[in-house]
């Protein structure tokens, strides 16, 4: 197998060197607009990096992308950068005949009039409108491969293949009990995305209802995480696993609910009150004259890069899904989840715990898909393949995941 991967931030960063422990792959060509990062992911990975190779590449042109592909002959596009860039990628490399795989995907829009209680454009919809096509020609496009989504819908897998008979809700809930020292505010991930699937109206999906919208922040709960996270408070957030798991799963419910904290929702609050969540451009005084500058883009160059927070970062995050039904009968409810420690992650891969969690699970995906473990064609989810098979493997990279009884 050939990877091109598009983005050496901290997920690609990580990425590289998850993957240079494996052998599955030929040739991992490391692209990003700033040719010295994807250098640098590179050069950090010392004797192991004969198999790997960095390039510029403008993740915005999608014939720039298309001839990458096709000058180092790549089976797959993994596509490490924000959502903003899916929709070129993903074209990209349908055009040039390789297979495509995301962690987030195609951005959403509210419904003009009711956005609180109707979708508009749905997440994921720009993607699936093609899957036909994709089918067509025998092509994959795995969508949603990171771990929520990812890992978390292979999860709702498991639990449908093997723990229940009837389910009546599927839920995910991440949270986690990270500090950062020496800041007051400083998100563990992007916050270009953490402020995308924040602000929006959150989708909640009934068997009965199909898809609907609420408020941002809804239905407040608190969830008790497992290995000493401990109770987190968890709101309604978009995600894309409340549009994905209802394609391949029967469940009377899905819903997606986030452990921000009081403070990190009232932050949210007022970025979207003073309209600095806006991606549409501004103008503002510049050294030389008027600059056009996207307010969210300003937000996130004045905090520091989630990827360089890893020294001063404590604590564990958690990613799971919580799933209640019947079987044999019975009531059953349980809760399957993956934890990741700062400390290990720093110490064993040099990269902090949400970055590390989020990039093992495609490098897991597509370790799958080169042996022939999982295979299919079309626009497809992490539930469209058998759950155990990437459950095992997850493990045997050193991550186990664990399952508690409710």
């Amino acid at each position: 197998m050939r990877v091109l991967l598009v983005g050496a931030g901290g997920v690609g960063t990580a990425i590289t060197r998850i993957a240079a422990r494996r052998t599955f792959f030929d040739l991992m060509v490391v692209a990003d607009y700033d040719l010295g990062r994807a250098e640098a992911a590179v050069t950090a990975l010392g004797t192991a990096s004969s198999r790997f190779h960095a390039e510029h590449v403008d993740a915005g042109d999608e014939a720039e992308v298309a001839a990458l592909l096709r000058r180092h002959e790549c089976d797959v596009l993994l596509n490490a950068t924000d959502p903003r860039f899916v929709m070129t990628l993903f074209q990209a490399a349908r055009s040039a005949g390789a297979s495509y795989l995301d962690m987030a995907m195609s951005l959403s829009r509210p419904h003009p009039e009711r956005p609180y209680a109707e979708c508009g454009v749905k997440l994921g919809d720009a993607q699936f409108s093609q899957a036909e096509d994709w089918a067509k020609d025998g092509a994959l496009a795995l969508v949603g491969m990171g771990v929520e989504p990812g890992l978390s819908d292979v999860f709702a897998r498991y639990a449908a293949d093997e723990l229940f008979d009837e389910i009546e809700e599927i839920g995910v809930r991440d949270g986690a009990n990270l500090t950062v020292d020496g800041y007051d505010f400083a998100p563990s991930f992007n916050i270009w995305t953490t402020i995308e699937e924040c602000l929006n109206p959150p989708v909640v999906y009934e068997a009965d209802r199909g898809w609907f919208t609420t408020a941002p922040f809804s239905e407040p709960e608190v969830f008790d995480f497992p290995e000493g996270i401990g109770e987190v408070e968890c709101v309604n957030v978009e995600h894309e696993e409340v549009l994905l798991v209802p394609r391949w799963i029967d469940a009377r419910r899905v819903t997606f609910k986030y452990g921000l904290g009081r403070e990190f929702i009232e932050t949210l609050r007022t970025l979207h009150l003073l309209g600095l969540d806006r991606t549409d451009p501004v103008t503002v005084r510049g050294a030389d004259g008027p600059v056009a500058v996207s307010p969210r883009d300003v937000v996130a160059a004045c905090l520091p890069d989630p990827a360089t927070l890893g020294e001063r970062m404590r604590g564990k995050t958690c990613a799971g899904t919580w799933v209640r039904g019947v079987k044999d009968g019975a009531p059953r409810e349980v809760y399957l989840y993956h934890v990741v420690d700062n400390e290990w992650s720093m110490a064993e891969y040099g990269s902090q715990a949400v970055v590390w969690q989020t990039a093992v699970n495609p490098v897991v995906a597509l370790e799958l898909l080169a042996t022939g473990a999982w295979s299919g064609s079309g626009v497809l989810g992490p539930e469209a393949f058998p759950a155990r098979v990437f459950l095992d493997l997850l493990t045997e990279y050193g991550s186990p995941w664990g399952m508690r009884e409710h």
